[in-house]
């Protein structure tokens, strides 16, 4: 199983450098623990700084390495053109492969703060993927849908194809992530139960759809304590006070020992990835909550 990490972006500090130091220090506690991937999140009209994943996924690129990495975007909210030139410049910025994860979106108020009708998610959603598949082909593309494109062309395009993995909850969403995408990337609230289930659907989805199943991916929210009481201490006391009101089996609190068991579980449902983030928000329990990673894989391993 790989391990992978997608870093907090959002970060309640009164200097907007703090926590834009934040991600820099985590994505090189990642590299030094030797994970697998590195992925940033997206987020709009947020009442506490987030920080935009293209431009701070260009800062992080510099302490990364030839790894894969890419970001999540929500794409209904995004100009495929301006999308599409986004990532062929992460792309080319990137050593390794880039992995667009991509998803609908919630409809909340990102939406209305946009100019963006929430009830055209799906279509602008497909539609937008079909577009910037081309135009990351070297293609000229011309649009009368939802987004009205004339002879559009980007440069760069990537220098090798871009992974697409979809993000999918809902059953029509699984459906989507099955004919379209090149991987599937679970929901961090799944019980391991639920994980086990959606699992299921997304292989039933790929079989009706003709296609074989893409990469498996699952998010988890984690802490990696030095010891089990450590982990209790700090990360538990987290969980205890409502996490992101996921249920408590869905979050991963432990020793090295414990979280490798519960990686292991993912591994044996059929999960070829687990993309971690931080439960914790206190900067230096956070770098040693991934660096704890590098013993985690060290334990998948053996």
């Amino acid at each position: 199983m790989r391990i992978g990490i997608s870093l907090t972006s959002a970060h309640a500090v009164r200097d907007p450098r703090e926590g834009a130091q934040r991600m820099i220090d985590r994505a090189r506690a990642a590299r030094d623990a030797g994970l697998d991937s590195l992925f940033v999140g997206d987020h709009h009209a947020t009442p506490i700084p987030y920080y935009q994943n293209s431009a701070i996924l260009g800062r992080l690129l510099a302490e990364w390495d030839e790894r894969p990495c890419g970001a999540l975007y929500l794409l209904p909210l995004w100009h495929p053109v301006l999308l599409a030139e986004q990532v062929g410049t992460l792309a080319s910025i990137a050593r390794g492969r880039f992995i667009l994860q991509c998803a609908i979106g919630p409809d909340d108020n990102q939406f209305p703060a946009m100019g963006v009708d929430p009830r055209h998610r799906p279509s602008r959603f497909e539609e937008s993927l079909d577009l910037m598949r081309r135009l990351w082909a070297g293609e000229e593309v011309s649009s009368e849908g939802r987004f009205q494109i004339h002879s559009a062309r980007i440069s760069p395009v990537p220098p090798e194809p871009v992974e697409v993995w979809i993000g999918a909850v809902a059953q029509p969403a699984i459906e989507r992530a099955a004919r379209l995408g090149d991987g599937w990337l679970a929901s961090p609230h799944l019980t391991p139960d639920g994980a086990r289930r959606d699992l299921e659907r997304y292989t039933e989805a790929c079989e009706r759809a003709g296609r074989p199943r893409g990469t498996t991916a699952i998010r988890r929210d984690i802490y990696v304590g030095e010891d089990g009481a450590e982990a209790d201490r700090t990360g538990g006391a987290v969980v205890a006070q409502g996490y992101r009101g996921f249920p408590e089996e869905a979050t991963v609190v432990g020793s090295p020992e414990t979280v490798a068991e519960r990686f292991a579980e993912l591994r044996d449902m059929g999960y070829d990835d687990v993309i971690v983030r931080n439960l914790v928000a206190e900067p230096e329990p956070a770098v040693q909550s991934i660096l704890r990673l590098a013993r985690v894989r060290e334990l998948l391993e053996a």
